[in-house]
């Protein structure tokens, strides 16, 4: 029978009959190779025994409000399986299960999550919540609201096809995801053309300085997993690993703890970038403050700002506001040196007269009215594309 030849009433009496079926998709660590998650995808089997893809059905459902039931069978028949794990002492892992965007309009959605789900005694970290981008761009008002409320009741939330359409940063910032799933589509040139590599390395980066688990999806080939593996790609997806699994063996697979592949050397497999990234999560764990400045042009931006004694910081602007602002959280008796140390025409000084660093320590007070000596390092680094004279900050607590 040819796709389009499907009709909504043929689609809806197999959903009464119980015809739906899950697959589910591995997902596996980039480096170990392990199995971590996996994402539950539906597939409608005839008497015959052929299996109808999602793309003859899927299409027809989202014309109408019976999408809604279609995704309530999946997470009950994703639900049951966990439950039936659990009662074999089957090791589980979080199951991603998507939703259409016609959830988000009903003001009792987040209920039936938590009343579907708990019904069978699973516990909510199981589940994933997948809404696609295209959602987003329709509903993201209305959807970041129940996101909050979602993930707040225990369940996490990913953006799936993202990079599939007309991808807007401000989703990501705005709202409050756990997992960020890259469309196949990005990696169309089999990551060999230079732009593709840029983007990819562009939407990891951020991912990761916003602490978003990352997954690349549809990944088929060894040159692929090469390159997200440098990007420091969490997981990947795709029949370079796995197909879509039916259930008894999806079970099977978790029975045996399986990893896709031989695993190798982690620092075999890292590329500079995804070692220097490494070596940024180790500065940062020592410098909870880190600001990157242009004392030629008088501007600065902070880089990262966690667990500092003071809480309270300009995350960028001018340079010499930014002396006066740490001036003023400064013991009054270190007050004048800190001013006279970091004003920024005695560090142009400093420069011009061949220092690599200026270092100072001062008692700041915290948010909690507490005074604690801080060191503040200026390191003079240099860029080779300009002349402006740059200085690393870091700084942290000595008590």
């Amino acid at each position: 029978m040819s796709e389009n030849l499907y009709s909504l009433q043929e689609i809806t009496q197999a959903l009464k009959n119980r015809e739906f079926t899950v697959h589910y998709q591995p997902q596996y660590d980039a480096l170990t190779n392990e199995l971590k998650s996996a994402e539950a995808l539906a597939r409608w089997q005839l008497s015959d025994g052929r299996i109808v893809m999602p793309g003859s059905f899927i299409p027809v459902l989202e014309s109408s409000s019976e999408i809604l039931e279609l995704d309530w069978y999946i997470l009950n028949e994703v639900c049951r399986f966990l439950s039936a794990q659990e009662e074999k002492n089957i090791c589980r892992v979080p199951i991603a299960v998507n939703f259409s965007r016609l959830h988000f309009r009903d003001a009792d959605f987040v209920g039936k999550l938590i009343k579907t789900v708990d019904s069978y005694g699973v516990p909510r970290r199981f589940i994933e919540v997948e809404i696609t981008e295209s959602a987003l761009s329709e509903n993201g008002a209305e959807i970041t609201s129940q996101v909050k409320d979602i993930r707040a009741a225990g369940f996490s939330v990913a953006i799936d096809d993202f990079g599939s359409g007309l991808s807007s940063l401000s989703f990501v910032k705005d709202m409050d995801i756990d997992v960020l799933k890259i469309d196949k589509s990005l990696l169309s040139r089999n990551c060999e053309d230079e732009k593709e590599r840029i983007v990819l390395e562009s939407i990891f980066m951020f991912a990761h300085r916003l602490k978003l688990k990352t997954i690349a999806e549809g990944v088929e080939t060894r040159e692929q997993l090469g390159f997200l593996r440098t990007c420091d790609c969490k997981l990947i997806q795709g029949f370079l690993f796995s197909k879509p699994l039916p259930e008894d063996i999806f079970l099977t697979l978790c029975a045996g703890g399986s990893t896709a592949e031989e695993s190798e050397d982690i620092l075999t497999v890292q590329a500079p970038s995804a070692a220097t990234q490494l070596l940024l999560d180790a500065i940062f764990m020592r410098y909870p403050l880190v600001i990157f400045s242009n004392l030629t042009r008088n501007s600065f931006y902070m880089m990262a700002y966690e667990n500092f004694t003071a809480r309270t910081c300009p995350s960028t602007g001018v340079f010499d506001e930014l002396i006066v602002h740490g001036t003023s959280t400064m013991h009054p008796e270190d007050r004048d040196a800190f001013s006279r140390t970091f004003d920024r025409q005695n560090l142009l000084k400093a420069h011009e007269n061949g220092e690599k660093w200026v270092s100072l320590v001062t008692r700041q007070i915290g948010n909690d009215g507490v005074y604690r000596r801080v060191e503040t390092t200026d390191y003079f680094v240099k860029n080779p594309s300009a002349d402006d004279v740059l200085v690393i900050s870091l700084c942290h607590n000595l008590e």
